[in-house]
């Protein structure tokens, strides 16, 4: 049985909106003297969640409330969530550059974290002065680091640059940099936020692999923050799901990302106007059947409608609606414009308006689908567009042969024979 190397015991984080401290030199040192012994902060306020859709009425909010979870030793757990939801305050609390309001963190063995950009570099020193630095932090003698040194090299892809000040670095550099010596330094838990987002596709291949490899052959713990869900569930194995700064969800993966889709997918039944400053306003597009019946789950081969409500304040000269549709691994299946629509215009709008416009596919495989959607001023050149803005719906699997169908669409072909 694999041991846990990472116990988090209900902990919170509460932030307080504004003014920092308590208001008082005296009440400052009281609130330092109980941390230093490890009791509660006598001065905590009762707080709200932290919902960032949602204007508060407290001075106070909780960035993370009540979170418990343990991870074994070579677990790669993904941490996945909304924007706001808290993941990337529970990756700084566990890597410890920020402290828990309350509860505990237990956790063995050295830990390495690259959160953002920077992370544990000094500007002014070379990428060869930096490794050194980050081994010695770390633990290391010299002659361990010197051994990695070339491998760390070699893998960051900037050799040329090693002896030059890292603040010439570009956001890319620094990150492969900073990626290949919190990776090499053997550290025994990893730790990444969304940061591997700035390198190229080809260094976030790179990484993923070198976190598996970490991860399986060496028996080092991995924790792992991405909006990119091909990647994690290509690469963990356990997952938690953060909503508001709790966690709604824990456990195998697979069942993690359902729930995350689930989740955002029930977002879609609260009526969201969406305002482009005094020009129109626009309430949440969603999906229709053809006898325009409001649906989110669709048989494999019925035709699907996307409805938009506009609501325009004043008249508008042109505007230009595009779509995006995704799988459930993040893979853009196709996009779409209403300007590519010969034909079609929207120009000169003061009036409400709805707009439909459908999708067939026939052979969509069944599965889980997110469609992203740009709405644009074009006159004004202003954009509404929010990338944490998908609509969700599902293709169920109602085929009529029990043969095995995969990829992103399902076909049946003409099959033709002919005697010779």
């Amino acid at each position: 049985m694999s041991e846990v190397v990472i116990k988090v015991e209900d902990v919170s984080k509460q932030y307080r909106l504004g003014q920092i401290s308590t208001g008082s030199f005296a009440h400052d040192v009281n609130r330092w003297w109980h941390t230093l012994r490890g009791k509660p902060d006598p001065y905590l306020k009762i707080g709200e969640v932290n919902d960032r859709t949602v204007v508060g009425n407290s001075d106070y909010v909780w960035a993370l409330r009540d979170i418990s979870f343990e991870v074994k030793q070579g677990e790669v757990l993904g941490i996945i969530g909304r924007n706001g939801a808290g993941k990337s305050t529970l990756l700084k609390i566990l890597s410890r550059t920020t402290l828990p309001t309350t509860g505990s963190i237990k956790a063995k063995g050295r830990i390495a974290s690259l959160l953002e950009v920077g992370t544990g570099f000094h500007p002014d020193l070379t990428g060869r002065e930096n490794i050194f630095l980050n081994g010695a932090i770390l633990g290391m003698s010299k002659k361990e680091i010197t051994k990695k040194f070339d491998e760390i090299v070699d893998f960051s892809g900037v050799e040329k640059y090693i002896d030059t000040p890292v603040k010439r670095y570009s956001s890319g550099m620094y990150v492969r940099l900073a990626f290949a010596v919190a990776a090499h330094l053997e550290p025994e838990i990893l730790i990444v936020d969304e940061v591997l987002a700035v390198g190229d596709i080809e260094f976030q291949k790179k990484c993923l692999g070198k976190m598996k490899d970490v991860s399986v052959n060496e028996g080092r713990t991995v924790l792992f923050v991405s909006h990119n869900i091909s990647a994690i569930r290509g690469l963990c194995t356990k997952g938690i799901l953060l909503e508001n700064g709790l966690i709604t969800s824990n456990g195998e993966i697979s069942r993690i990302i359902n729930d995350y889709h689930d989740t955002n997918q029930s977002i879609q039944d609260d009526v969201i106007l969406l305002a482009n400053s005094k020009r129109f306003n626009l309430k949440l597009p969603f999906f229709i059947n053809q006898n325009g019946d409001r649906k989110t789950q669709f048989d494999n081969g019925e035709k699907i409608f996307l409805r938009f409500k506009f609501y325009f304040i004043e008249r508008v000269k042109r505007v230009n609606l595009g779509i995006a549709l995704y799988n459930s691994d993040d893979i853009r299946i196709f996009t779409s414009h209403a300007a590519d629509d010969i034909g079609f215009n929207l120009v000169d709008l003061e009036s409400d308006v709805v707009i439909d416009t459908d999708f067939d596919f026939p052979y969509l495989s069944p599965g889980k689908y997110k469609l992203l959607f740009g709405i644009e001023d074009e006159y004004a050149q202003a954009e509404i567009y929010n990338a944490d803005m998908y609509l969700y719906f599902e293709i169920l699997d109602n085929a009529h042969n029990k043969n095995t169908k995969d990829g992103l669409l399902w076909h049946t072909t003409k099959w033709y024979k002919t005697i010779l």
